[in-house]
């Protein structure tokens, strides 16, 4: 039996997650080590969503909001629970608990076409792109979207890729 936080503030499933393809759904358990929490997950997020550096997540879990970075182990992934949402979803130990992920962030396939073009045209920038946190992706394609002229665009474009290749952000 799948249970929910014991805190009445969340919801089982979450409406927002509930068609999504790309989203994840599983039942897991939080296991505690040491001082440490986490879920596992047992899927490879490089198979489901396509490989990256970095797997940054958004969901649910018992029902409640979650935004985090999925971790490797020897044995597959994790995705790491903090202590501040601990304290804020106080989820069963024993329970089998619903967890629902998908990616965080601009994905590839949600790119403007210009600057999807101008990515794949550089696999350097392209895996910088997908590996930063989802704050640094956005900030990206606000710079460019702001852009009145399209010769302005395209100049925000390809600076935004030169800044890649190096592995500079902005902001």
């Amino acid at each position: 039996m799948v249970q929910g936080p014991v805190r009445g503030h969340c919801v089982e499933l979450h409406p927002r997650w509930r068609n999504r393809v790309s989203a994840k759904r599983f039942e897991s358990n939080l296991v505690r080590a040491k001082s440490k929490a986490y879920i596992p997950v047992p899927f490879d997020p490089n198979e489901a969503w396509g490989w990256k550096i970095r797997h940054y997540v958004k969901g649910a879990v018992g029902g409640c909001s979650i935004r985090g970075l999925l971790r490797a182990q020897d044995d597959g992934y994790i995705l790491p629970l903090g202590a501040a949402w601990l304290r804020d979803n106080v989820i069963p130990s024993t329970a089998t608990i619903g967890v629902i992920l998908e990616p965080d962030g601009p994905q590839s396939e949600a790119l403007a076409e210009d600057i999807a073009h101008a990515l794949n045209a550089s696999p350097e920038a392209e895996t910088f792109f997908q590996s930063v946190a989802p704050f640094y992706r956005k900030n990206f394609l606000r710079w460019i979207d702001q852009a009145k002229r399209p010769e302005t665009r395209a100049a925000r474009i390809a600076e935004m890729v030169q800044m890649l290749e190096v592995g500079k952000l902005k902001g």
